[in-house]
C-alpha cells in the first residue's frame, strides 16, 4: 500500500482505533485520534475553532492516519486523504465492541469509559449510526470515488487487510 494520508471512519465500537494502531505499527505513518484532539481528560471539549485549526494543521502534513468519524469534518478530510477506510459493521457488533472496552485505558481517549458513559447518548449514537450517519458517509464516498476506498463489513476483513500489508 502506497497510501500516505489515510482516514478511518465508522461507528464507535467497530474497531477503528484498534485497526488504526495496527496500521500505524505496520506503516510507520503518524496516527491522530480525533477524540484525543477534541476531548480533555476532564470530559470537557476544546472549542470548535480550536479543533478546526488543529485538524487543518494535521491534514497539511505529508503523511497521516486520522481515526474518528466527526461527521462535520468528513468532507475536508476526504478531500485531502488518498485512502478512506470505512468500518460498516452490524450495530450489535459495535455495541459489543463499545461495551467490551468499558474500564480499559486506551491511547485514543483521554479518560476511561465507565458503564455510565456507555448508557444514554453514546449508546444511542451507536444504535442510530447505520440509519443516520452511514447514508451521508456513502453519499460523500460517491463524490470521492477517485480515492482508494476500502469498506470493512467485519473485523476479520480488517485483520486480513493488515496481514496483507
Amino acid at each position: 500500500m502506497n497510501a500516505k494520508k489515510i482516514m478511518i471512519i465508522g461507528s464507535p465500537g467497530s474497531g477503528k482505533s484498534t485497526f488504526a494502531r495496527k496500521l500505524r505499527d505496520k506503516s510507520g505513518l503518524p496516527l491522530f485520534y480525533l477524540d484525543m484532539i477534541k476531548h480533555k481528560p476532564d470530559r470537557t471539549e476544546i472549542l470548535r475553532e480550536e479543533f478546526n485549526i488543529k485538524l487543518a494543521e494535521i491534514i497539511k502534513m505529508p503523511e497521516w492516519i486520522i481515526d474518528g468519524n466527526y461527521q462535520r469534518t468528513l468532507e475536508v478530510r476526504m478531500e485531502k486523504a488518498d485512502t478512506i477506510i470505512l468500518f460498516d459493521l452490524p450495530t450489535e457488533v459495535c455495541l459489543d465492541g463499545a461495551k467490551a472496552r468499558i474500564g480499559t485505558k486506551r491511547e485514543d481517549l483521554p479518560w476511561i469509559e465507565t458503564e455510565e458513559t456507555f448508557e444514554g447518548e453514546f449508546k444511542q449514537w451507536i444504535e442510530d449510526f447505520s440509519e443516520k450517519q452511514l447514508p451521508e458517509i456513502y453519499s460523500l464516498l460517491e463524490k470521492y470515488r477517485d480515492k482508494e476506498i476500502v469498506v470493512f463489513r467485519s473485523r476479520e476483513d480488517a485483520d486480513v487487510f493488515i496481514s496483507l500489508l
